[in-house]
């Protein structure tokens, strides 16, 4: 099956908010329900993983568009964004360490 009609496939039979992995850990395929006028569509979401693959956060980030990522890619350059981030860090307590799930059953990812 090709990525094309995989797609078109999860769009259709997959489950609300449902993820599909893809071969590149921290991307993912993601259904948005259907809502008011605007019919069920397909996204991209980016989403950390941990060591067996699995989203870190509840929702990563959404991307809907070409557009919104070109938004996105303008404020990761912002020169600013790097200093603030390290100093919110600095006072921020330390996260602990999630251990790895284990004997999770794989589902084949989407090719990209």
């Amino acid at each position: 099956m090709s990525s094309g009609e995989r797609l078109s496939s999860f769009l259709k039979t997959g489950s609300d908010w449902g993820r599909l992995k893809t071969t590149v850990p921290g991307i993912f395929v993601l259904k948005m329900p259907a809502y008011k006028a605007s019919p069920a569509r397909l996204a991209i979401e980016l989403n950390p993983t941990d060591a067996s693959g699995t989203p870190t956060k509840k929702r990563g980030l959404v991307l809907r568009s070409l557009e919104e990522l070109e938004e996105y890619r303008a404020i990761f350059q912002y020169e600013r964004l790097l200093p603030l981030l390290t100093s919110v860090e600095s006072v921020n307590p330390p996260r602990p360490k999630k251990p790895a799930a284990s004997g999770r059953a794989e589902e084949e990812a989407l090719q990209i």
